[in-house]
């Protein structure tokens, strides 16, 4: 399983997955162009020495990611949709995949995905942030699939 960030704006939040995906041995597709510069020191700190311990490989755009991904199973993570994320079945080496913090991802880039799910939340809150929504899914997928660690 991976999780793919998708133009991703917030160092801090980059930095929270990162850590995230450390501690569930989980790799991370950082495609961009992102919203801050790599070497950002809000990214480290998030991340603290967590980040020494995931697989981050960077892509220059979407179209280069999806040349690498072979026939993974591309799972968008969206409000524009009415299934859970809950009621999905997830598989082992599914790319959960989010966008950008403002603005999600492009219709271009949701239609190719596999499939579209949403957390379920309260119908007055637009979104939730996305290193917070990343645990969920992640942790989810992973429970379903019998990968957690440990």
């Amino acid at each position: 399983m991976r999780i793919a960030l998708f133009e991703p704006e917030i160092a801090g939040n980059v930095g929270a997955v990162l850590r995230l995906c450390a501690c569930f041995a989980t790799a991370v597709d950082l495609i961009e162009p992102m919203g801050f510069t790599w070497d950002d020191r809000r990214v480290r700190r998030a991340a603290m020495d967590y980040i020494d311990h995931v697989t981050i490989t960077r892509h220059a755009s979407f179209e280069a990611f999806r040349a690498g991904i072979g026939t993974q199973r591309l799972v968008l993570f969206t409000t524009k949709t009415d299934r859970s994320a809950y009621d999905f079945t997830y598989r082992p080496d599914d790319i959960l995949l989010f966008g950008k913090e403002s603005a999600g991802v492009p219709a271009a880039v949701s239609d190719v995905c596999d499939a579209r799910v949403r957390i379920p939340m309260q119908p007055q809150v637009r979104s939730m942030n996305l290193a917070t929504t990343a645990a969920l899914a992640l942790g989810e997928a992973l429970r379903q699939t019998g990968s957690l660690p440990g």
